[in-house]
């Protein structure tokens, strides 16, 4: 009997718009391998089953928990970390209303608003409550990440 676990492969990695090769585990999660071979710490282990979103990152400019992604479907994607994101008005917002406490969870939350803002320029109340719910905050009440992302829309965002 083959074992698939034990068969690693080569592959190219598309992250933050640079071509990695990396030698890869069939089962290895895109989680892991962005932490552990490339050193992109910003998407974060939580649930480890797609539930709570703080490892979410961007393929192809939609969120995607990268903890149930294996990192072998991520080829010929463009994978976009918290890491690629530098200074961005959401960043911002989530600072000036302190929608954060902690912090474990805001990369995970930014990215996925980032996704919402690139499929939709003007979301409704209802697809931003229905985005954030993508996402688990143990410390915050969402009501200050709520307003980062009113005044990130309100300011044309980037």
């Amino acid at each position: 009997m083959i074992n698939i676990y034990k068969n690693p492969s080569v592959i190219t990695l598309r992250v933050n718009g640079v071509d990695n090769e990396l030698t890869v585990n069939p089962n290895e999660t895109l989680l892991h391998v962005l932490r552990d071979k490339l050193a992109k710490t910003g998407a974060r282990p939580g649930c480890e089953q797609g539930n709570c979103g703080t490892c979410t990152v961007l393929i192809d400019g939609s969120p995607i928990k990268s903890c149930i992604m294996l990192a072998i479907e991520a080829v010929g994607h463009e994978i976009t970390t918290i890491e690629a994101l530098q200074d961005t008005y959401l960043q911002q917002a989530f600072v000036k209303y302190q929608g954060y406490q902690c912090g474990y969870c805001t990369p995970g939350f930014i990215m996925n608003i980032t996704g919402l803002l690139n499929k939709y320029k003007h979301p409704t109340e209802e697809q931003i409550k229905q985005w954030m719910t993508s996402n688990y905050c143990r410390c915050t009440g969402y009501e200050e990440i709520r307003h980062a992302i009113e005044d990130t829309i309100a300011h044309g965002h980037d």
